[in-house]
């Protein structure tokens, strides 16, 4: 079953899948991931290394994960989270209300095409499994990098398959027929859960998503495997 929508009906068929979600999107998301999915965060989270009093962006924040991680390392600034889908950070409140009311968190609406905020803003910026949902990779690449300050550190988290043969095979038979019944049972939707095995087999393999990175102006480019293969965690910089 093909769930992949044509490229102009991307945006809308993404938007309304994550509004279906939204509500079990955290749990499924522990479930299919053994839980790792936490720490694979908190990695990025230590790449971009945000400054105790520094501004962070986490594009495509969904329900906030990333915005905790972000906070515990800039204790006296700002962490902020956009996103299209307005359910998904709306599920997420509860998990930052604590620091939208002390003023250092807050989410905010808008399309990681066209950021919702002025050149140079952000001395940090993650963005986790978002660049397989956009309809234009490196135009998303180049509006991240025209928020980042000069010196600001850009991490992403996105799918990969592991190199191994048995390792892609086993990962393949997990993520295509195992996944969409997680998702079924856990969130109530498998139609959404298998469009995440899809849209990860058409995403760019690691050294195409870096070659990408440094023709949106991304310096110092390089990328981590994680979790025997099946993700992979890329950094850059923006230059001085």
């Amino acid at each position: 079953m093909n769930v992949l929508p044509p490229p102009e009906a991307k945006a809308a068929y993404v938007e309304q899948m994550f509004a279906r979600i939204a509500r079990g999107y955290d749990r499924v998301n522990r479930v299919m991931t053994f839980g790792l999915d936490q720490g694979w965060r908190r990695k990025v989270v230590e790449y971009v290394a945000p400054p105790v009093h520094g501004r962070a962006l986490d594009v495509g924040t969904g329900t906030g994960d990333f915005l905790i991680e972000l906070a515990a390392w800039a204790r006296e600034g700002l962490v902020v989270g956009v996103d299209f889908t307005v359910p998904m950070m709306q599920a997420g409140q509860p998990k930052i209300a604590d620091l939208a009311q002390s003023g250092r968190a807050a989410f905010v609406a808008g399309d990681a095409l066209q950021l919702p905020f002025p050149d140079n803003t952000f001395d940090a910026i993650t963005t986790g499994f978002v660049l397989r949902n956009v309809t234009d990779i490196p135009a998303a690449l180049r509006e991240m990098y025209r928020v980042a300050r000069p010196g600001a550190t850009m991490a992403c988290l996105e799918v990969a398959r592991p190199r191994h043969p048995l390792l892609r095979w086993g990962h393949r038979i997990y993520f295509e027929h195992v996944v969409p019944w997680i998702g079924a049972l856990l969130g109530g939707d498998r139609r959404a859960y298998t469009y995440l095995p899809q849209s990860a087999r058409a995403f760019p393999p690691p050294d195409d998503l870096a070659a990408m990175m440094r023709e949106a102006g991304w310096s110092h480019v390089f990328y981590r495997l994680y979790g025997l293969g099946a993700v992979a965690i890329h950094v850059g910089a923006k230059k001085m």
